[in-house]
Order: structure tokens, then sequence, then C-alpha cells
């Protein structure tokens, strides 16, 4: 296949992913326990970004408010954590050249669950950005388990892969023993401990899409900038090495911005699983190993996955709803089960 084929190729996948993930963001709008028509909140939505007045046609006030301030935000967010979450798993993929590996192997996850443990325990005290306690602390917890698991496992300046695997690994059964210790210590916010380490998209509003974007579109930007060298490290070290790679240099780039998205992502929505290991997997049966398209068709397809997740989430018991994070492992867990007995 041609250069100009194969781009063109790509052109459509990526803009059919768009298309989709659109539809997918309507109708789950549309959808709930006061269902509204789609094309009465594409309406709704088109006459707030035109206010000229273009669009002059009038929706009940409740309606507006439910879109708007109620489903809109949630909807929105779960795109962006699935896309982060997928995007950070195709990084981390790559980068130790493993395809078990998600945003959680070297301790993300771990660490911001220790992080919203306490900011759980001191019950919203602390307000930044009109966040809780449990997205501030969370999103530290992540970020400094990160920078700490990077230096225990870099050694005469370099990072050996199953070093920093194995660092992530003993840091993960830490803080899960501290969170443990902690939720037996605080008795009366077990339940809600539990209920934010299933992962859950319940009650979020604008302020935390406002919060967390800045963070996933610098780690995101940074990663799709190096996108050639992160196909050059599928090669091994010495050979990216051979062709002009600083490896180490990379791999602290990589690290850092895939672990800055992986931490946004948990900070707002709590533990969610199977998105970064499955979403890179499937994708990379139709597109190949080149991360130049293989990032962006992981966010799409990822964001369009926890969407619909999100949507049977709060659907399938109304009025009340599950954790998306059961559903993700509901349908994520067959099919890597699936990909385990084909490989």
């Amino acid at each position: 296949m041609s250069a100009t084929r194969l781009q063109a190729r790509r052109s459509v996948i990526l803009v059919a992913l768009v298309v989709i993930l659109v539809g997918v963001m309507l109708m789950s709008t549309a959808v709930g326990t006061a269902p509204i028509k789609p094309w009465d909140v594409a309406g709704m939505i088109a006459a707030k970004m035109c206010p000229t007045g273009l669009i002059q046609h009038k929706w009940p006030t409740a309606h507006q408010t439910i879109v708007f301030q109620v489903r809109l935000p949630r909807i929105t967010l779960a795109a962006l954590v699935g896309g982060g979450l997928a995007t950070a798993g195709a990084t981390y993929q790559g980068l130790l050249q493993n395809s078990m590996a998600d945003p959680y192997i070297i301790g993300v996850s771990a660490g911001a669950s220790l992080g919203a443990t306490l900011g759980i325990i001191l019950r919203g005290k602390l307000k930044t950005f009109n966040l809780s306690a449990i997205t501030v602390l969370a999103f530290l917890g992540a970020v400094v388990t990160t920078f700490v698991v990077y230096n225990i496992a870099r050694t005469g300046g370099r990072v050996p892969v199953a070093t920093l695997l194995l660092a992530g690994i003993a840091a993960s059964s830490l803080l899960t023993a501290m969170v443990s210790f902690l939720m037996v210590l605080s008795n009366q916010s077990m339940q809600e401990i539990m209920y934010w380490m299933m992962g859950s998209l319940s009650g979020r509003s604008w302020s935390h899409v406002t919060a967390s974007l800045p963070y996933m579109a610098i780690g995101g930007l940074v990663i799709l900038l190096y996108s050639r060298e992160l196909n050059l490290m599928l090669l091994g070290d010495e050979a990216a090495r051979q062709l002009g790679v600083n490896v180490e240099t990379i791999k602290a780039v990589l690290l850092a911005a895939g672990s800055l998205i992986a931490a946004a992502a948990v900070s707002v929505s709590g533990v969610i699983g199977f998105v970064g290991l499955i979403i890179p997997h499937m994708v990379r049966l139709f597109t190949g190993p080149d991360h130049g398209i293989l990032l962006p068709t992981s966010a799409l397809t990822g964001a369009v996955f926890l969407v619909l997740a999100d949507t049977l989430a709060r659907t399938i018991l109304a009025p009340g709803e599950l954790p998306v994070g059961i559903i993700t492992a509901l349908a994520g867990a067959p099919f890597f089960l699936y990909l385990l007995r084909r490989q």
C-alpha cells in the first residue's frame, strides 16, 4: 500500500471514529430517567454554540438543565477519561514492550486510591478549583507514586523495564495494604471508599472536566510528538540507540506524560479497569503497531467505549446505577481472556 493510500485510509478511520463518538455522546445525553429526543439535544447544543440567535427554538428549562448541568458534563468526562486511559495504556505497552501493561502497572492506581481514601476520610475539607479533597489527593497520590517508583527503578542513569515493572508491583502492594488499613480504621467510610475504588462518574460536573482536561491534553500532545521514537523503541533499547534515540530521556518523558494522563483520569473517576489494557489491544489489530495512528485511534475508541459503558451503568438499574468499573470489567475480562487464548 502506497504512503498516500495509507494516509488516506488513516484519515478515514479517524474521521469515522470522531463521527461515531459525537453520535454516541448525543444518544447517551438523550438517554435517562427523563428521556429527551436526540435531535432536541443536538438543537440545544447548537443553540448554545450559536449565541447570535440563529436558532430560535425554545426547549423546556428542565430539559436544558438536565442536558447541560447533569448529563453532558458527565458524558464529556467519560469521553475524556476513556480516551486518556486508552492513550496511557497504548503508551505503556509500547514503552515497556509488554502487552500486559496498562496505566496502573507502575502504581498509578494504588497511589490514587490511597490519596482518595485520605480525601474521603477528611470529608472534603480541602477545596481546590471547586474540587473536593478526594480529587486533589488522588491526583497527588498518583503523581507522587509514579515519581517514587521511577526513581527506585533507576540504576546507573538507566531504568531497566523489568526493574520498573517490579518496583511498580511492589509499590502497588504496599499502597493497597495501606488503603486496606485505613478502611479498617475508618469503618464509617468503608462503603464510600469501596465505591470509589470500583470507579464511578456519578455526580461529576464541569469543574471535573476543566480540572482534568489540561493535564490530559498536555500529556497526550507530548506522547503524540514522540510517536516516532516510541515506534523505534519497539525494536529494543540497543537498536533504538543505534538509530539515534536517547532512550533513557524518552523513557522518562513518556512515562511522565502517560502517568500524568492516568493520574488526571483516575483522580476524577476512581479506578476504572481494563480500558487502558483492552482498547489498545483491540485497536492494534486494525491499525498495526505504528503509534502515529495507534495513539489517536486508541483515544477515540476508548472514549466511545467508556461513554457506552457509563450509559449502561446509569440506566441498567435506573433510577439507581452501577459503578462504571463493574461494566468495564464485565466487558473487558472476557475479551482479555479471548486475546490470551488466541495468542
